[in-house]
């Protein structure tokens, strides 16, 4: 039998931009927008059909870190404001975003994620973005240590995308991976364990709310309950701990609470093609369970059904950047502030493992995220954006939610235009002075 040879008659497309953003995500969009609003050519290749990430594709649902915790009870405080805030007012101005609600000892936002979808294109189209959809970096173009651009897969033909600043907004660090910069994955390649959320309807949601109460965290009688079930064999329900949150629709419920592990009892990491496509089945499986617990034991539910689940597994943590700068388990508990800080969150460390997750909150206070945790240690022409920053493992547990993101990608979308603009490499651009440029885009990081 012959060696097989790599074959594809197909012509390559070539295609060049200012920038190119892989990844389609809440930093992804920011970036690009922010890049294509500054008078740059900038592409967008995205996997799925869709922008949203971890929130659309993932179905996350919510808009995280935008709020103060607290443990007064003064009404929101909005701390995180520029390029999230447009996107959550523009979001609620089409109807796709409820009202803050209660978690734990701050707020948060559901959104439709249909409508996040919508605005996302709208926002693209407006800023004059090339938007790539159904395309998958495959391989990435170097010349030495530079970042030239990437080859891609889509349904026409490969690609051949070159760029001046390439963003990885991957979430995965894929970019990153492919040019074998310097990473890391987890806590010594300990990652948090991926989720199965899923939407209920059929729901009243009155009922519900009468008996558990407006926090969207369930309180310890529910997870008794939960724990008991599982304990008696009649369930498979691995995690106590659950989120659920009343919708944008009537009657609906966002549910975030299984815990998907391997059938060896491992955290399950979607880096592996094995691990991944596990995560999808027993995710499923736990979604069913769960429903079925919801519908036979708590108030409201009792003819509820299984709307729909993620496009995916939620992922919360995999590979890495190993940046100029890392955000510190300490910086977060601490409320560090940074000279060169470009994002503020007010976000507590949500590490989940286990059948409890953890949650240490930061109360009356922000921590910043500084410059050089999305400029790669090694290699050059090259940013990153998202979930895959420069943090250590509980940091990022905090650092990963959607306001944040969001604020990420408006930092980077700026870094790569003066990158553009000024014909310098990103890790030579002053953290202070994106910060200035940032805070007259309307990121109020002073206020």
């Amino acid at each position: 039998m012959g060696q097989g040879l790599l074959h594809d008659v197909r012509p390559v497309i070539r295609l060049d931009a200012d920038v190119l953003v892989v990844g389609g995500g809440a930093a992804g969009l920011a970036t690009a927008v922010t890049a294509a609003r500054n008078g740059l050519q900038v592409i967008v290749l995205e996997r799925y059909g869709f922008c949203g990430g971890g929130a659309v594709a993932g179905l996350s649902g919510t808009v995280c870190g935008l709020y103060s915790a607290t443990e007064n009870n003064n009404g929101p405080e909005q701390v995180v404001f520029g390029f999230a805030d447009e996107f959550v007012r523009r979001l609620e101005g089409a109807g796709g975003l409820a009202g803050p609600v209660r978690y734990g000892k701050t707020l948060t936002r559901v959104h439709d994620p249909i409508m996040w979808r919508e605005t996302a294109d709208a926002m693209l189209v407006e800023a004059g973005v090339e938007v790539l959809y159904h395309t998958v970096a495959t391989r990435v173009l170097m010349d030495g240590d530079r970042v030239e651009g990437v080859q891609a897969w889509s349904k026409q033909g490969p690609l051949d995308i070159r760029a001046r600043i390439v963003v990885d907004a991957s979430g995965d660090a894929d970019v990153v991976a492919m040019a074998g910069l310097p990473s890391f994955v987890g806590d010594n390649g300990r990652v948090q364990n991926p989720t199965m959320i899923f939407r209920l309807g059929g729901v009243d949601v009155e009922a519900f709310t009468a008996v558990y109460g407006e926090d969207t965290i369930m309180p310890a009688q529910v997870s008794a309950m939960i724990a008991d079930a599982n304990a008696s064999g009649r369930f498979t329900l691995p995690r106590s701990k659950i989120w659920l949150f009343a919708t944008t629709h009537a009657g609906e419920l966002l549910c975030n609470c299984t815990r998907i592990t391997g059938a060896d009892g491992r955290e399950l990491n979607t880096l592996f093609y094995k691990d991944f496509a596990e995560a999808e089945v027993r995710g499923r499986q736990q979604m069913r369970e769960y429903a079925r617990f919801f519908r036979e034991n708590l108030a409201g539910c009792g003819r509820a059904f299984v709307i729909d689940t993620g496009v995916q597994v939620g992922v919360r943590q995999t590979r890495q950047v190993e940046g100029v700068k890392k955000l510190g388990n300490n910086d977060v508990v601490q409320g560090t502030k940074f000279t060169d800080g470009i994002a503020r969150s007010p976000w507590p460390i949500e590490l989940h493992s286990g059948s409890k997750p953890r949650v240490e909150w930061l109360l009356d206070d922000v921590y910043e995220i500084p410059y050089g945790c999305f400029v790669p240690r090694q290699g050059e022409n090259l940013l990153v954006a998202g979930r895959c920053l420069s943090a250590e493992h509980e940091a990022v547990a905090s650092a990963r939610v959607t306001a944040q993101c969001f604020s990420y990608g408006h930092a980077v979308g700026h870094a790569a235009s003066i990158a553009v603009r000024d014909n310098i490499a990103p890790r030579d651009i002053s953290g202070r002075e994106l910060r200035d440029v940032l805070n007259r885009d309307g990121a109020r990081l002073d206020a």
